[in-house]
């Protein structure tokens, strides 16, 4: 029906309008479900955005876009941190006349955004806006196309101040540390001991110079690498057990082993220190060891030391004990022991100070004292005292101590306690010898000064005062000799005279030699005086008044003189006489022999007698004379002995001969006892001969009158190498006292037997040799020769 009403639609139609319906609802459903998508979407873009927004606005970075026409896009924080006014909208605007950057950082900045802009490198600035303290940190960098555009940079500010404060402290602290480090570092190297560092497996991690040294090791490095320990294993613990047990103890832990070191045996205190920084976890081992040989041989030698001195105080006689800083007793040597009555158990109980004050007050060694317990204290403070203090202690028996107190460095005492008792008895006794040597000094005869080594006048007499007319004042001062002597030489005669003085002083000092001299005063007076050393190192001067001697010694040298003279006189009348009588004589003797021989006839019985008479005292005149001319030249110092050798067995076999006769018509036993070496002596023969002669004369005459019939004289000789002795010894009355004196050489005499005697000592004197004469009154008389081989 195509011309009419049109045609009903056909299904196909109604189909695809259908679908097209359908499709059209189903698009709008989708649109509408899109949009609510979309909404939701942008809604949650929104939300995010802000909160982004916020995000950027809290962060401590401040984003800030400066495009290529230099427009800025930031935030209001922008302007805060550089101080303007408001937030800036171009690059210029962050440069003000009192905020803001100033030139010079503006134009780095400006500088640092045309490298990004250009080359796309990033920088970093750090900048400080004017008038303000901040540190700005401006990290900037080419901004992607879709945030700024292109030529756009974006830059990240940062406020660095606290954060670069605490950096230049982080640094500081960091360099401080460092040079810590580095000197901690050369300080162990540099140690002069072994140190090294253990990880936590127990190996070896470091070692220094002085640990390389001591293994004789070629480095550090080799040290590690090979392991080597310092410390040997003693006992079974080795050198990685003992830092265990260090770390197991959390704390440091010591030991004292042998090591070699350097090839040398020495004591080490070896010690491991655990290290575990603010008490964590233990990171490592450190250990170090010192050489304590010395220390130890100290300390045995310090032993030794106090031993010694122990017992050398138990040999001192003073009185020594020593208290510890706890004021206990330690040790008391035997004289304290003794003094206090302490006994050995006491000793090691260690008693203490106090309780030995109150014992000793019970047994009386202490002093008696008023206040007791302040007494105690007193001495007990003596422990807190920086010196030493002294007292004297008078006890109740009697007793004198000088009681020392000495602190020690430790804090404890050394009390010395020493009885003077004796000394202060030898003290007063001392005082009464100085009184009585002062009364004795003053009251001497002679002038007495003693002089100090050093010249000085010491102590002097009264008399030594009124002598050189000196007052007392200046006699006290002390003065030197030479001050003294100096302003005394107008006293003398010859002041210069005064040196003498001074010069035997000097030697009695010095030199220690005795010196005399005279010296004669202005008055007349003469003084002999001596300068003595003296034990002490001082000299005593001594003066003796010699005015009277000086006067008698003249006269007796006036009447020594006369003597002289006469005696002079008489041995030359000796001479003359003995020389006088020789000449007659020897003409009677001669005509006495012409007699007896015939020459004037032959004589009778009777004439014949008397010519042997006349002989016979003819020779003993002759022997006379020869006795008192040999006497008178041996007084005047001229006998002349004409020496040749003399058998001295002959000459007393001569003797005993010639004296037999007078022996026995004497009636007296004469006895020879010649031993067989008596040999033969240089000597006067004719003298000689005279003097045995004589000596058995003198023997027999005096024995004669007294023993009636019994006398007994004696010549006994014996001689050795070095010479002969004659005996000549007789039973007779003894000599006369006159006679003993001319013997002694005290007086002269007449008796024939004190001038033959005096003769026989004079010819033995000649002879070199020596005569010795005993006699005893009743008992008899001895003479004993000695005569030298030679001259």
């Amino acid at each position: 029906m195509r011309n009419g009403m049109s045609d009903p639609l056909s299904p196909a139609s109604l189909f695809a309008l259908g679908l097209f319906a359908a499709l059209w609802l189903i698009a709008g459903l989708w649109a509408v479900g899109r949009g609510i998508a979309m909404q939701r979407r942008s809604a949650f873009v929104a939300g995010q955005t802000e909160r982004l927004a916020s995000l950027v606005e809290a962060s401590p970075q401040l984003p800030v876009i400066v495009r290529a026409d230099w427009r800025i896009e930031a935030g209001e924080r922008l302007g805060r941190w550089l101080g303007l006014d408001g937030g800036p909208r171009n690059f210029d605007e962050l440069r003000g006349l009192d905020a803001g950057l100033d030139a010079a950082g503006h134009e780095a900045l400006r500088q640092a955004i045309l490298g990004a802009q250009r080359g796309a490198k990033p920088f970093t600035l750090n900048l400080t806006p004017r008038g303000g303290s901040r540190t700005i940190v401006f990290q900037g960098m080419a901004a992607p196309p879709a945030v700024g555009g292109p030529g756009s940079v974006l830059l990240w500010l940062s406020d660095a101040t606290d954060g670069q404060q605490a950096l230049v402290r982080a640094r500081a602290e960091r360099d401080e540390a460092m040079a810590a480090f580095e000197a901690l570092s050369g300080l162990i190297e540099a140690a002069p001991f072994p140190m090294w560092f253990r990880e936590t497996d127990m190996r070896l991690a470091l070692v220094n110079a002085a640990y390389v040294r001591a293994v004789e090791a070629k480095s550090a490095a080799a040290v590690i690498d090979e392991g080597t320990e310092l410390c040997e294993p003693v006992a079974g613990v080795s050198a990685t057990d003992a830092a265990e047990a260090a770390r197991a103890a959390g704390s440091a832990q010591q030991r004292t082993v042998p090591v070699t070191i350097e090839g040398e045996r020495r004591i080490m205190r070896v010690v491991d220190v655990p290290l575990a920084p603010e008490g964590g976890r233990v990171i490592g081992i450190a250990g170090y060891a010192i050489d304590i040989q010395e220390l130890e041989s100290e300390r045995g030698a310090h032993r030794r030391f106090v031993d010694t001195q122990r017992e050398l105080l138990d040999r001192l006689s003073a009185a020594v004990a020593q208290f510890g800083p706890d004021q206990d007793l330690v040790f008391a040597n035997l004289p304290f022991r003794r003094l206090f009555a302490i006994g050995a158990d006491e000793v090691a109980e260690a008693r203490s100070f106090a309780r030995l004050l109150d014992a000793w007050r019970d047994a009386g060694r202490t002093p008696e004292v008023r206040d007791y317990p302040q007494w105690r204290q007193a001495h007990v403070d003596w422990f807190a005292r920086a010196e030493a203090g002294e007292e004297e202690w008078l006890l109740r028996d009697g007793t004198h101590l000088h009681v020392v107190a000495q602190p020690t460095p430790d804090g404890g005492l050394l009390l010395i306690a020493e009885d003077r008792t004796e000394q202060v008895q030898l003290a007063s006794t001392r005082d009464t010898l100085l009184r009585v040597r002062t009364a004795t000094f003053d009251n001497l005869f002679e002038a007495v000064a003693v002089f100090a080594s050093d010249g000085r006048l010491h102590l002097w007499n009264q008399r030594f005062r009124r002598l050189w007319s000196v007052d007392e004042p200046t006699l006290a001062a002390h003065p030197r000799v030479d001050q003294l002597m100096n302003g005394l030489a107008d006293r003398l005669a010859k002041p210069n005279q005064v040196s003498i003085v001074q010069e035997v002083i000097r030697a009695a000092t010095l030199e220690r030699q005795q010196r005399v001299g005279q010296i004669r005063f202005r008055d007349g007076r003469h003084f002999d005086f001596a300068a003595i050393p003296l034990p002490d190192g001082n000299a005593l001067l001594i003066m003796l008044d010699v005015t009277d001697s000086r006067k008698i010694e003249g006269a007796l040298r006036e009447r020594n003189e006369a003597l002289e003279a006469a005696d002079k006189v008489k041995t030359a009348f000796l001479s003359r006489m003995s020389y006088e009588l020789r000449t007659p004589l020897t003409s009677i003797g001669g005509f006495a022999e012409m007699l007896q021989a015939g020459y004037a006839g032959k004589l009778g019985e009777q004439q014949q007698a008397y010519v042997d008479a006349i002989i016979d005292s003819v020779g003993v005149l002759s022997r006379q004379i020869d006795n008192v001319l040999d006497l008178a030249q041996g007084e005047a110092g001229t006998l002349a002995i004409e020496r040749a050798p003399v058998d001295v067995r002959a000459l007393l076999d001569a003797a005993l001969g010639d004296a037999a006769a007078l022996a026995e018509g004497e009636k007296v036993e004469l006895v020879g006892q010649l031993a067989d070496g008596l040999g033969r002596i240089d000597g006067d023969a004719p003298r000689l001969s005279r003097l045995f002669a004589g000596l058995l004369d003198n023997a027999i005459r005096y024995t004669a009158p007294a023993r009636r019939g019994d006398g007994r004289v004696l010549l006994h000789a014996d001689g050795d190498a070095r010479g002969v002795e004659i005996v000549v010894s007789d039973n007779g009355p003894g000599l006369p006292e006159a006679v003993a004196a001319v013997t002694r050489g005290e007086q002269a005499g007449t008796q024939s037997g004190g001038i033959g005697l005096a003769l026989a000592r004079q010819l033995v004197a000649a002879h070199g040799g020596t005569m010795e004469v005993l006699s005893e009154k009743g008992q008899g008389t001895l003479v004993r020769i000695h005569l030298p081989r030679g001259a």
